[in-house]
């Protein structure tokens, strides 16, 4: 993977893939398919700049398994991989 360091509030998010087939064997097209609303944080930030010049301490951290708001964030595409990043108050909860 392409080294990605997001700036201020942003996290770098890969989505987890959805199964392209259903259990009988039908094959699911691109239009059909939901969005995923989970992944693996692989990049944070540094945090928000504050009005006092210091910078918020940011929550997540590289490896969190976390849930994101569905429609939220940027895709991007690196290394033929997809992305996602997104403000930290994009992300929904931390899974255990």
């Amino acid at each position: 993977m392409a080294k990605i360091r997001p700036l201020g509030d942003r996290v770098v998010v890969r989505p987890d893939s959805k199964e392209e087939t259903t259990r009988s064997g039908i094959i699911i097209p691109d239009t059909a398919k939901e969005k995923p609303q989970q992944g693996a944080v692989i990049a944070v930030g540094n945090g928000r700049l504050l009005d006092n010049g210091g910078r918020s301490v940011m929550e997540l951290h590289e490896g969190d398994r976390v849930l994101f708001a569905k429609y939220g964030g940027t895709e991007i595409i690196l290394d033929d991989e997809i992305y996602l990043v997104l403000r930290e108050n994009d992300v929904l909860a931390i899974l255990d």
